[in-house]
């Protein structure tokens, strides 16, 4: 009898601990995004938002294939560098996650990206922006964001036709989202019919920028574009100002954050800086927007840098297409993930194409007003 009795306790402590109970079938969801290094606070950003949709999905108690579910995030740090990008993958792929959300930069992605082919293993990036990321031909590549061909054309075309540019001078940081969006921010420009009048290049830990920019000096740009994140772009407005530099800066996704006019440390006009993110709501949407923003700041003091809603959105909707599926093995799943249509997230209507870029993807231009993102625009 005591052995019988001893038997039950250890079961129901077995189906207690960890609020999990025998029924559930837990389901691993990998994040990855750097967390340590330069941009952490965007890399943290990314996670957060996806650690605020995984304990949503886990108190709303989702079913598939009538199954409760308990998903569990594993979260890693790439720290932006591709070395260990692939090896965050790998990791992830070894602990057999059933989908992966990241990561944050394209120069990490797209590596990882066989990794989870060869595996599989769905992928969806909410910040990768380099148009090569779902051009690889992989099943399992997908981002909620527009990419690079429609973010830096659309600033190009912006700098000639509405910020009238007459002197455009471009720097990237050479790594794979910062050189292909100035590239692209390039072509557009002279499809506009403006001109540059001169290219330089950085890398994205460089701190000295004094040599490239007095050699831009001497050319007297009316704007400056910077291909590369908001770590590096602060302190060469820093420097910009202190060689008197009198520019427009622009610049992706990268260098639009909340955190850049700290980064400048007070050298940031107001309407200086014109920036574009890949994605944007208007009209109804906006509402769904406000309300993720101030419950993400009420959940973790901190307001949203970038890219925490793409991030939400592309938890919610790989599970959408798990729910529909009534799977979670990545076979089964990924035709529906593929199909997506009409997916109301808070970072508006979701589809992909066939390549799994997202289809009718919008940007929206920003500006900084007293140190903080003022909206222009949401274009298509």
């Amino acid at each position: 009898m005591q052995v019988k009795l001893n038997l039950i306790v250890g079961a129901a402590a077995i189906v207690l601990s960890g609020g999990v109970y025998a029924q559930d079938m837990v389901v691993k969801i990998g994040h990855v995004a750097p967390t340590s290094g330069s941009i952490a606070h965007l890399g943290k950003d990314n996670e957060n938002g996806a650690r605020m949709a995984i304990e949503e999905l886990n108190a709303k108690g989702v079913t598939i294939g009538g199954k409760k579910v308990k998903f569990e995030l594993l979260a890693e740090d790439d720290a932006g560098d591709p070395k260990q990008g692939t090896a965050a993958a790998q990791k992830l792929v070894d602990s057999k996650v059933m989908g992966v959300i990241g990561h944050l930069n394209s120069g990490t992605s797209i590596p990882a990206s066989k990794i989870y082919s060869d595996a599989g293993i769905p992928q969806i990036s909410p910040s990768a922006t380099n148009p090569k990321f779902t051009r690889q031909g992989y099943k399992t590549t997908f981002r909620v964001v527009a990419d690079d061909v429609h973010l830096g054309g659309t600033l190009g075309r912006y700098a000639v036709k509405e910020l009238k540019g007459k002197s455009i001078a471009v720097i990237d940081d050479r790594t794979a989202y910062g050189q292909g969006v100035a590239d692209e921010f390039e072509k557009g420009v002279k499809a506009s019919g403006g001109k540059t009048v001169g290219r330089e290049f950085t890398s994205d830990k460089a701190t000295d920028f004094t040599a490239i920019l007095t050699s831009l000096k001497a050319k007297k740009p009316d704007i400056v574009f910077f291909g590369g994140m908001d770590a590096v772009a602060g302190p060469m407005m820093r420097q910009m100002k202190q060689l008197g530099i009198d520019a427009k800066f622009m610049g992706g996704d990268g260098i639009c954050s909340s955190e850049l006019p700290k980064l400048a440390a007070g050298t940031m006009a107001d309407g200086q800086v014109i920036c574009a993110e890949a994605g944007g709501v208007e009209g109804e949407g906006k509402k769904s927007m406000v309300d993720f923003n101030a419950a993400f700041k009420k959940k973790f003091n901190a307001d949203v840098q970038v890219y925490a809603p793409y991030v939400y959105d592309a938890v919610n909707l790989m599970v959408a297409a798990m729910v529909k599926a009534g799977s979670a093995e990545p076979a089964k799943y990924l035709p529906e993930l593929a199909k997506t249509a009409g997916y109301k997230g808070v970072t508006g209507t979701i589809a992909f194409d066939d390549k799994g870029d997202i289809k009718n993807g919008a940007l929206t231009l920003y500006t900084y007003k007293g140190g903080k993102r003022d909206q222009i625009a949401v274009v298509r």
